[in-house]
C-alpha cells in the first residue's frame, strides 16, 4: 500500500476545471516531483492533498485512509505538512515563534523541543537568528523558516511548493541539499519545482502535468533522458 494515493482527482476553482482526473502514488521514503508549466495544476494538486481544496470527484488516501472528511488542519494531524509557495512566514513573529506555530497540533513538549533542535541542526543560520523577527530575514532564510515550521509538525510526508523560487543559486543548492537530508532522515517528500533539472536530480520518480492532467510518469533518470521533457522543461533542444 502506498503512503499517499490520489485516484481520479477532479478539482475546480468555481467553474474552472483545474485537475482533470489525476492519479498518482507515493511510497514511503521516496522523493517524488511534479513538473509542468505555470498553470499546469501543480500547486492545485498540493492544495488538494493538504485539504485546502476539496475535489468534486476522486479520493486522496494517506496510509489507505480517505482524507475526504478531514479539514486542512486535521490533515496536518494525520501527517501531511506543506511548505507553501512564497514561504508565507509570520512576518511579525520571531524565528522561534514561527517554528513553534508549526507544532500547534502537538502536545508532546519533549519531542517538540527535540524537533526544534533538529531544525536548528539542519539550519544553523536559524539558530543564530532564533530571536530575530522573521519579516526581516532574507528570502533564503525565510525559506528555511517555512521548511523548519513544516517539519515541526513531524510529518510523514512533506509537500514542498517551489522551494527555490527567488533564491540565489548558492542558496538553491543549499535548499536542495537539505531536502535530501530531510528525506534521508525518514520524511517522504512531494516536490513541486520550476527548476525541473534540479528536482529530477534528487527525486526518485516524477510526474509531468499539463493543463490539469498527468501526461507522463517515470523514474527521474528516465524523465531526464526523455526528449519531450528535455525540450519542454530542461531547456535542451
Amino acid at each position: 500500500m502506498a503512503l499517499l494515493e490520489l485516484d481520479n482527482i477532479h478539482t475546480y476553482y468555481g467553474n474552472i476545471h483545474a485537475l482533470k482526473g489525476i492519479s498518482l502514488n507515493i511510497e514511503k521514503g521516496e522523493i517524488v516531483t511534479l513538473i509542468g508549466a505555470n498553470g499546469a495544476g501543480k500547486t492545485t494538486t498540493l492544495r488538494t492533498i493538504s485539504g485546502l481544496l476539496k475535489p468534486r470527484e476522486g479520493t486522496v488516501k494517506l496510509n489507505g485512509e480517505d482524507l475526504a472528511n478531514y479539514k486542512s488542519h486535521e490533515v496536518v494531524y494525520k501527517g501531511i505538512s506543506m511548505v507553501p509557495e512564497g514561504r508565507g512566514v509570520f512576518a511579525r513573529l520571531t524565528v522561534t515563534e514561527n517554528l513553534e506555530m508549526g507544532a500547534y497540533s502537538r502536545s508532546d513538549k519533549v519531542e517538540i523541543q527535540n524537533n526544534m533542535e533538529r531544525v536548528f541542526t539542519l539550519f544553523p543560520r536559524l539558530k543564530e537568528r532564533r530571536t530575530q523577527v522573521a519579516g526581516t530575514l532574507s528570502g533564503g532564510e525565510q525559506q528555511m523558516v517555512a521548511t523548519g515550521r513544516a517539519l515541526m509538525a513531524s510529518p510523514s510526508i512533506l509537500l514542498m511548493d517551489e522551494p527555490s523560487m527567488g533564491l540565489a543559486p548558492v542558496l538553491v543548492e543549499l535548499i536542495f541539499d537539505i531536502i535530501q537530508q530531510i528525506n534521508k532522515e525518514g520524511t517522504t517528500i512531494l516536490l513541486v519545482e520550476q527548476n525541473a533539472l534540479m528536482a529530477l536530480g534528487i527525486a526518485n520518480r516524477g510526474y509531468v502535468l499539463q493543463t490539469g492532467q498527468i501526461v507522463l510518469s517515470d523514474s527521474a533518470e528516465n524523465l531526464k533522458k526523455n526528449p519531450t521533457v528535455q525540450k519542454a522543461y530542461l531547456g535542451i533542444d
